[in-house]
């Protein structure tokens, strides 16, 4: 997901703010069918929620989601258990498209996974304008690429990390409530810098996001692991199995001054937490030209496409 510099108020448009009780429900959606893409996560959702104000209502059954995104309002593809009814589904539409005309602007529903497509494709009762979205697209990996760095394709980050290797004295250790702090405080360490403005807005909020999933480590489900340098944290992951085959890495935060740290956490929490994984899900590059040749310079397998949709 991509913070918004501008803001619409979505308080009317569906009833609840998205707590840290409501775990348990969103998980009963999230967890029953294979949605696959990082946004339909309930930490994922949580972190964010406030930036995105977030907010949520069961409708006809299907758990419906809504935020905004660069200040027009959009839901998340409403959520099913198991299977989709096209009845239902097409009528929840018309109910959450009749909400939104109060904003005058038309029901869009944001990072649709390409194999949910069919489910809204086969729907006769809307006309339904998509639309990839490649900015959103997960970056897949294999695990076993990330924990090894074989091969001449790896050979760059394979000197980054022996480098860091050699010349580092450091200690790899599990997130801990005693460590939380110290994480928050890297995460505002790394803001300083010579930022485009959309590139400082993210970065503010991304550090309120790490406080929200760090300060509730005991209620969410991830795994968090740091790098600590003469007793400091210069790295931490905090990274999440989403179904039997995928680890899903929600923030990677690392100081960049340190040559190979950044390789250096990937590495070693892929090793250690990935061992029975296959795939690791590294989210999207949300449109950052950095961003994108950092995630594509670790040679993704596949991309996992994601859609916007008009609903008319």
């Amino acid at each position: 997901m991509l913070p918004c510099q501008a803001y619409v108020d979505t308080t009317n448009l569906l009833s609840n703010e998205i707590r840290i009780e409501d775990q348990e429900l969103f998980n009963r959606y999230i967890q029953s069918f294979p949605y696959q893409a990082s946004d339909i996560n309930f930490t994922n959702l949580f972190m964010w929620r406030h930036l995105y104000s977030l907010r949520y209502e069961v409708i006809n059954g299907l758990l419906c989601i809504s935020g905004y995104y660069y200040g027009e309002p959009f839901i998340l593809p409403p959520l099913a258990q198991k299977s989709y009814d096209p009845a239902v589904l097409s009528h929840t539409l018309t109910i959450l498209k009749n909400r939104f005309k109060i904003f005058s602007y038309p029901l869009k529903i944001k990072f649709l996974p390409v194999h949910m497509l069919e489910d809204f494709q086969n729907l006769k009762s809307h006309r339904l304008i998509f639309k990839s979205d490649r900015d959103n697209f997960d970056y897949i990996y294999a695990a076993k690429d990330l924990s090894t760095l074989q091969g001449r394709k790896y050979h760059s980050k394979k000197n980054h990390l022996n480098f860091f290797m050699r010349n580092t004295s450091y200690e790899y250790i599990p997130i801990t409530p005693s460590l939380v702090d110290e994480c928050i405080n890297l995460t505002r360490r790394l803001k300083a810098g010579d930022y485009s403005p959309l590139e400082k807005d993210l970065l503010e909020n991304e550090e309120r996001a790490v406080g929200e999933a760090l300060k509730h480590m005991k209620q969410l489900d991830y795994k968090g692991a740091a790098l600590l340098i003469n007793g400091q944290v210069e790295a931490f992951t905090l990274g999440e199995q989403t179904d039997a085959d995928t680890m899903l890495i929600h923030i990677e935060k690392a100081n960049a001054e340190i040559r190979g740290l950044y390789q250096a956490i990937n590495f070693l929490f892929c090793q250690e937490e990935c061992k029975d994984i296959q795939y690791v899900n590294r989210e999207e590059d949300m449109g950052f030209a950095n961003l994108r040749k950092a995630k594509e310079s670790y040679h993704p397998i596949r991309l996992l496409e994601k859609y916007d949709v008009v609903v008319e």
